[in-house]
């Protein structure tokens, strides 16, 4: 594995994002990032977490005063059952329309659909109206290759090392290097679009957030708080995942991940208010994402998740909210950003949870339980 740059984080995968992103190439970026900022809408295109990871950094899109609409093929308001049935009635609507797809493997069969769907309207067509965006570790993808006719592919390396691997702390689980670090690169697309900054501006931005990033997960990781946290994964017991919005998103892609090794330790992993979410026992743990630490569901998930027993940690954005005063442990990522400007605490809350089931990982190595990451990519591929 190539030597990183320098170190900025204790968390060494968390080094290697780093080192991957600022190695993509301006030049490459820019055809996208100009389809991105001449976008009136975009579509967005993934599975699992690199699909969690697009839409976290796209909603800092729909929030913007200037808004660019954007949805995906699972919103209630999708115009069609799928791409090509919806792609006529889109092309009514709007002038430019991106289908963004983010995919390490380039090979995902969900926006492999998408692009194959949207492949077939503007060859039958001739529309001049669509465009598809890619960002990937495969340039030879089958995705890559539509993406190429129709549109621009940014290559973003991912993890490098593919044999099964216990050293999570330096290789992540499975796709983590490359889903947090499209995270990282969406974002700052999004910002740099809101700004009206040239291409360069989201380098720019890029080495400019990771110092603040890694210092922020190294103080927060070997805090109490998490280390409390650590301490409840590791007891038999349920967790529970809870946010509102692009919160929710966040919470997902911890979910899938987490559920990996609790679901190996016979516990689950339950989105709050998910259509399988059970009643939580005495003892189990809820964690909740806000940024106002005053939005109303999740203020009254927690009150109920404690009133039954339960044990609640929030990360939230302000303190001295409700969260802050109701919940048994919190972590507070204060950030201050006006109403309709992009905000970064989304993205900060995601890399923050990142090592949460990798530290889990850990102590039960400590204590004799290896999990080998080939079991865990038997629960991803049976599960998922």
């Amino acid at each position: 594995m190539e030597e990183i740059r320098g170190k900025i984080c204790g968390i060494e995968y968390i080094n290697r994002i780093r080192d991957n992103l600022l190695d993509v190439k301006m030049e490459s970026l820019l055809p996208l990032y100009e389809d991105l900022r001449s976008a009136d809408c975009i579509i967005c295109g993934g599975s699992g977490r690199s699909l969690h990871s697009l839409n976290i950094a796209m909603s800092q899109m729909a929030t913007m005063k200037d808004f660019k609409v954007v949805i995906t093929p699972d919103d209630p308001g999708f115009p069609g059952k799928d791409m090509y049935d919806a792609a006529p009635k889109l092309e009514r609507k709007y002038e430019n329309i991106l289908l963004l797809i983010n995919s390490g493997s380039g090979e995902s069969e969900d926006p492999k659909t998408l692009a194959e769907d949207l492949a077939r309207y503007i060859e039958e067509t001739r529309s001049q109206k669509f465009k598809i965006g890619l960002i990937t570790s495969n340039l030879d993808s089958s995705i890559s290759k539509i993406a190429q006719r129709y549109g621009h592919v940014v290559e973003l390396t991912g993890r490098i090392r593919e044999r099964p691997s216990e050293e999570y702390t330096e290789t992540g689980i499975m796709g983590d290097i490359f889903e947090l670090g499209s995270l990282s690169l969406l974002q700052m697309m999004s910002e740099a679009v809101f700004q009206n900054r040239s291409v360069e501006g989201v380098h720019e931005m890029l080495e400019e957030e990771f110092p603040v990033l890694g210092h922020m997960i190294d103080d927060n990781v070997d805090s109490e708080a998490y280390d409390f946290c650590v301490d409840l994964l590791e007891r038999h017991g349920d967790v529970f995942l809870g946010g509102k919005g692009t919160a929710n998103e966040v919470m997902k892609m911890t979910a899938i991940r987490l559920f990996h090794i609790k679901r190996f330790l016979g516990d689950n992993v339950y989105i709050a208010r998910g259509v399988n979410t059970p009643r939580p026992r005495a003892g189990d743990l809820e964690v909740l994402v806000s940024y106002s630490g005053d939005t109303r569901p999740v203020v009254g998930w927690c009150n109920i998740f404690k009133s039954l027993g339960g044990i609640v940690l929030s990360i939230i954005g302000n303190r001295g909210s409700l969260l802050d005063k109701l919940s048994d442990r919190k972590i507070v990522l204060e950030e201050k950003v006006e109403p309709g400007q992009p905000r970064r605490f989304y993205m900060r809350a995601a890399y923050l949870l990142s090592p949460l089931p990798v530290k889990l990982a850990e102590r039960l190595s400590e204590k004799g339980l290896k999990l080998p990451e080939y079991i865990l990519n038997w629960y991803h591929s049976v599960i998922e």
